[in-house]
């Protein structure tokens, strides 16, 4: 059980779910299945964490987006190889 970051409840539950993600470039969204997520029964939210937010923003950011397909799982986007190592313009650290 996972506390929930909307209504506190320590019944939230780790799951996979679909996602829909906009690319950096505002160009299209992309479906992203198998997606790791928070599922709250109490509040009925299902979210993903704010670390797996940023994973996922950082690998859009740092692939050739243009040859990715319309719907993947998330693991087959993080394995698409990366342009540069490291997003360099992610000041927050």
């Amino acid at each position: 059980m996972v506390k929930c970051q909307w209504c506190g409840s320590n019944t939230a539950q780790e799951t996979n779910n679909t996602v829909y993600w906009e690319l950096p470039d505002g160009t299209k969204a992309i479906e992203i299945r198998e997606t790791p997520s928070i599922h709250c029964p109490e509040c009925g939210m299902t979210y993903q964490s704010d670390e797996l937010v940023k994973e996922i923003e950082d690998q859009l950011f740092l692939i050739d987006t243009s040859k990715l397909e319309k719907s993947m799982t998330f693991e087959t986007l993080m394995a698409v190889p990366r342009l540069l190592k490291r997003n360099y313009f992610d000041f927050s650290k």
